[in-house]
């Protein structure tokens, strides 16, 4: 059966929640076994190795930001042409998106393994997490091709409105990585690798899932003529996947200084800050799921040339995700103590204590703030469906910027507590930017649409 969904036609309220529901539930089942992997590590195997993840959580989210970038930017022009009716175009920028998929993954795995030690020395990782450290992001750089499959898989079937399949792939790849986290780990005591090659495992699985959904749908069925060197194409997909690429990386950037200021912290701190920061996908899993229904639902509209449609939906977007992020931030404050403490091992009272202090606090700083990034990903992703990349990747520089300042300033001062302000204040800063951005370029679609 074939799900693609045409989104310039219907009611935009109606499209987005039923294409981000989906989604939603897949996002949940993904953060259901990371949150399972830390459980288990950290309970199981102990703080110090709940700390030595947090050492290394932006530059492991680094690599998943790269894939999302680049395979969120060929979307742009997969659902372009799709609204635009060109079938035999819209084949072509799929073939030739999988060839820079495997390029870049590739790439991205021979250079993480080459420069992990320098990395973690810039991180300042403490010499007795740095074992553990590198063992678990060396782990997950085997698995980077995987992690690329399941995103660019799951992007081509996004741009023509099959949200369905991207979840029944999580759902699975979700159940068996935990079995295979409680295995490795309880069973096999394969410690903090055994959790690293679960999720390589299962990344495969949700790809594979994917793909063979693509193989079957005859709108989206490629063959060698697509996969040929196709240079104009390729300069195309590259121009527009770059920047958005680029923003995670420098995003992610800005979370490593971050970091690094947070490891000369102590184990206590270093926990209880990564508790909390695990929990950051809990808390925008609707904020992705809504950014990719927006991505789609932009790109078809603007192939389609309807400037206004773009507008109405951008409006019912932010309804829809202003009220989503309140409801979300009321069970943080009212469930957090407790969803935090799952991560923390009790076996030091004193060393436990200020972690969940450490956690919780962050936690519901961040919560009060989660409409901003609500809002941001909104913006974000009615820019990149246009075709805008270019103007994501400054709001990405403007986010380093913002939380590098913040982290210096912490770390020359030493108060420990400034640490929790480089998240939202660079959700603000970002959020702006977009927002002014957002409404200049609509007025002047607007503008191009009418005088047409």
């Amino acid at each position: 059966m074939i799900h693609d969904t045409n989104m310039t036609q219907g009611k935009p309220m109606r499209l987005l929640i039923a294409f981000a529901l989906p989604l939603m539930f897949g996002n949940l089942f993904q953060q259901l076994y990371t949150v399972v992997d830390i459980a288990v590590i950290g309970r199981s195997i102990g703080m110090d190795a709940l700390a030595a993840l947090g050492c290394v959580d932006w530059l492991n989210w680094m690599m998943i930001g790269i894939a999302q970038g680049f395979t969120q930017g060929f979307s742009v022009r997969i659902a372009q042409k799709y609204g635009e009716g060109d079938l035999h175009a819209m084949r072509r920028f799929i073939g030739q998106s999988a060839v820079l998929s495997a390029f870049l993954s590739l790439l991205y795995l021979i250079l993480g393994q080459l420069l992990l030690g320098f990395v973690l020395f810039l991180l300042r990782v403490p010499a007795d997490l740095s074992p553990m450290a590198e063992v678990y992001t060396r782990t997950l750089l085997i698995g980077a091709p995987a992690v690329m499959f399941f995103n660019y898989c799951s992007s081509v079937l996004r741009a023509v409105g099959d949200s369905k399949t991207p979840l029944k792939a999580m759902i699975i790849a979700s159940i068996l990585n935990i079995i295979l986290d409680l295995t490795a780990v309880f069973l096999l005591d394969l410690g903090i690798a055994g959790a690293g090659m679960a999720t390589n495992i299962a990344q495969c699985t949700a790809g594979g899932i994917c793909a063979v959904k693509i193989s079957r749908n005859p709108l989206l069925r490629f063959g060698k003529e697509e996969l040929r060197k196709n240079i104009p194409v390729l300069k195309n997909l590259t121009a527009i996947g770059t920047p958005a690429a680029a923003k995670n990386v420098i995003i992610s950037a800005g979370g490593m200084v971050v970091q690094a200021i947070v490891n000369g912290f102590g184990t206590g701190f270093i926990a209880g800050f990564t508790a909390t920061s695990k929990l950051y996908g809990l808390l925008e899993i609707a904020a992705i799921s809504y950014g990719y229904a927006i991505t789609t639902y932009v790109g078809q509209n603007f192939g389609a040339g309807k400037s206004d449609r773009i507008r109405e939906g951008i409006r019912a977007a932010v309804k829809l995700s202003v009220a989503t992020s309140a409801v979300i931030a009321l069970i943080m404050f009212l469930f957090g103590r407790n969803i935090t403490g799952l991560f923390i091992s009790a076996e030091n009272p004193l060393l436990a204590a200020e972690a969940k202090h450490i956690a919780y606090t962050f936690l519901c700083i961040m919560a009060t703030f989660l409409p901003v990034l609500y809002l941001l990903y909104v913006y974000l992703s009615a820019l990149q469906g246009m075709g805008y990349t270019g103007l994501t990747l400054i709001s990405g520089i403007l986010e380093f910027l913002i939380r590098t300042v913040i982290a210096l300033i912490v770390g020359w001062s030493g108060f420990e507590m400034g640490i929790f302000a480089t998240e939202v204040v660079a959700w603000m800063g970002a959020f702006l930017y977009l927002m002014a951005y957002y409404h200049k370029k609509i007025k002047l679609l607007q503008t191009i649409h009418t005088s047409e």
